[in-house]
Order: structure tokens, then sequence, then C-alpha cells
């Protein structure tokens, strides 16, 4: 019962959805990738004012909401519904709990500014960063050398327009203002979510955490979240997919009508409860984890695990049959379907692959790996 959505989740999914269906429709989604700045700084600062949404994880005493990962969770399905071009995962989400876990002073300062959406900050590390998998103290790319910090970090994710970087090194957290480093905009897949390469050059951080525990934290609450996203991206592929086969006839009748495509829908649909189950358990698991600091950290971490290995390939099977099923439309630039398959495929290596998280749940749960053939 406690995976259900809970009526103030239900209340915050209808403001998020009708702000979006106003502001964010897919034709203005894809006029913005098309532009110099895919990012839409109006519409942040409208979910920041009008929803709370930049502060929705920090504490109602540095001017936050005091909301949970389960909050959290249902604001990132509807953005991954409408594919959003906003940094809320970036910031809001993993840059802002790496400053809450880490609770120095310099963070909780860092934290009031957050909460009201008028500054943003990113994790300098790469967005396929696993969890599992921390930059090594001694060989990181940043080292931190007297308060200064030289390196070079590719593939950072809302680097681009955030005011503040939180960047490890030399096996320390530090923040970085973004003005002081060197970022330039890569390729990415993912027109909505652009990475950055960020080049430090003797930039003086201010440290925000004596270890990288808060990264660890931030990186897993980042993973378990984004499944929620996921989800919100196949729901939009199956809906639309379904809307689609209701209105294209082919021999005189519906093809949504023809039973190998009703057996290849339910079969999907199957799929998405499944990653709605599992998302909601990881969100849930993060949300009880947080309020007790003495435990539940190896379900959190199991739980996260098991949504990660689950929801990235059904987000990507769930673009594909939208794509499959919409025929010669899907394939055209003025359709908005391939800015979800490109979210979908660049979510399923965003923050540890499927088959990494498939790896570390074996390890929680004490399962010995496969034997080499």
């Amino acid at each position: 019962m406690t995976l259900l959505y809970s009526e103030v989740e239900e209340e915050l999914r209808a403001a998020v959805r009708d702000l979006l269906a106003d502001r964010c429709p897919p034709s203005a989604v894809l006029a913005r990738v098309e532009s110099a700045s895919p990012y839409d700084a109006d519409l942040w600062k409208a979910l920041a004012r009008d929803i709370g949404a930049a502060g929705l994880l920090i504490p109602e005493d540095l001017g936050g909401a005091g909301a949970s990962a389960r909050e959290a969770a249902v604001v990132l399905e509807e953005l991954g519904r409408a594919v959003t071009p906003v940094p809320f995962l970036t910031s809001a989400v993993m840059a802002t709990w790496a400053l809450v876990d880490s609770g120095a002073g310099e963070a909780r300062d860092l934290l009031a500014a957050l909460a009201t959406g008028e500054t943003t900050a990113a994790l300098a590390v790469s967005f396929a960063t696993s969890p599992y998998a921390l930059p090594s103290p001694t060989a990181g790319a940043v080292r931190a050398e007297r308060g200064r910090l030289t390196g070079r970090v590719t593939a950072v994710a809302g680097a681009e327009v955030a005011d503040v970087l939180i960047v490890p090194a030399s096996g320390v957290l530090y923040a970085v203002d973004a003005t002081d480093a060197s970022v330039e905009t890569a390729t990415s897949l993912d027109l909505t979510r652009p990475v950055a390469t960020v080049t430090f050059a003797g930039a003086p951080g201010r440290p925000v955490a004596a270890d990288l525990a808060p990264l660890r934290a931030a990186l897993e609450l980042g993973a378990g979240l984004l499944a929620s996203e996921q989800l919100g991206v196949a729901e939009w592929c199956l809906t639309t997919t379904l809307a689609y086969v209701k209105e294209r006839h082919q021999f005189a009748r519906p093809v949504g009508s023809f039973q190998a495509l009703k057996h290849r829908l339910a079969d999907l649909w199957m799929e998405l409860v499944q990653a709605r189950a599992a998302a909601r358990n990881a969100a849930d698991a993060l949300a009880a984890r947080a309020d007790d600091e003495t435990g539940g950290a190896a379900e959190a971490a199991m739980a996260v695990a098991v949504a990660q290995a689950w929801c990235g390939e059904v987000a990507v099977h769930a673009a594909e049959e939208c794509l499959q099923l919409h025929g010669g439309i899907g394939m055209t630039w003025e359709h908005p379907l391939h800015l979800y398959m490109k979210r979908a495929k660049a979510d399923e290596i965003a923050l540890g692959t499927p088959s990494g998280h498939r790896d570390a749940l074996a390890r929680l749960a004490g399962l010995p790996a496969p034997l080499a053939p």
C-alpha cells in the first residue's frame, strides 16, 4: 500500500502536468532543441516559483519544501512524460542531495540559494558515472591543491546552465562558481539534456564535504529517481502509440484491431506495470532511508538497482515499439517521438547501465556471479 500515490503526490502531479501542458507542448520542445539554448529558463523559473520544485528536497529551515524522494519521483515522471528541458534532475535532485547529505555550513548556504531556483547547480562528474564506481581520490579527473582545482571532466549534464559546480577532487567535495570554470557544450544524443566538458585551471574551490560519501548518496538518489523519469517516457510512448493505432486504418479497419499488435501492446503494458512498481519502490525506499538514518541503506540500494536494471530497458523498448507502430510518420523530425527515443537511450546508460545495476544487485543480494564460458 505504501507504493500507491498519496493525495499530496497526486495534487503535485496535477500541478506539474497542467504547467507543462500550458508551457511545454511537444511543438515548443521541438523548436527549442533546434535553438542555441535547449534549456527552458522561463519554464524552470515557473516550476521553481509556482510549484517549488527547485527546493523540493531542501529542508524547510533553509527555505525548501522538506519533501521526500517520493514527491521528487512524481515530478520526474511528469518531466519525463514531456521530455522537459529543465535541470531538475541535475540541480534539484543530484547536486542538491550532495549538499543536503554533506550538512556542512558552506553547503547550507548554497542550499538556501538553490531553494528559490534562482541559483542552479550541477555535479561535475560524467553523467554516466555509476553510484558503485566513484572517482578515485588519487586518480580522479580533477586534482585539488591548496584550494585550487585543476582538471577536466567530460559529459557533465546540467553544467551549461549551472551557477555552481559541485566537484569531487582529491577525495574532497568542493563548490566552484561556474564562472571560474570553462564549460564547453558537447554533442549529446539527448537533445533535451545537453552535456558539456568542464575544465578547471586553478579554479578556487570551497570545501562542502570532507569525503565523497555525499557524492555517492547523490548518485544513488539520482539513479533511483531516474527510473521515474524513464517510467514517464515509457508511459508517453505507450499512450501515444495506443491513440495512433486506433486512428490509423489499414484494410478498412484500425491497425490496433489486429491481434499481433494487441499482443505487443499488452506485453508492453505489463512491462510498464512492473516498471511503475520498481520505480515507486525505489522512491519509497530512498524516502524511508532519509527518514531513518540508522538503517535502510541496504534496502534502498537494492531497490535502486532493481529499478534501474528494469526501467531503463523498458523505456527503450517502449520508444522502439512507438517508433515501429507509428510507421513512416515516426521517422520524421517534425514528430516528437525521436526526442523520447533519444531520452530513453541516453537515460539507459546514465548513472550506470542496466547490466551494471544487475551486477550490483547480485552483490547486494549475496548471489554468485555467472560463470565465464
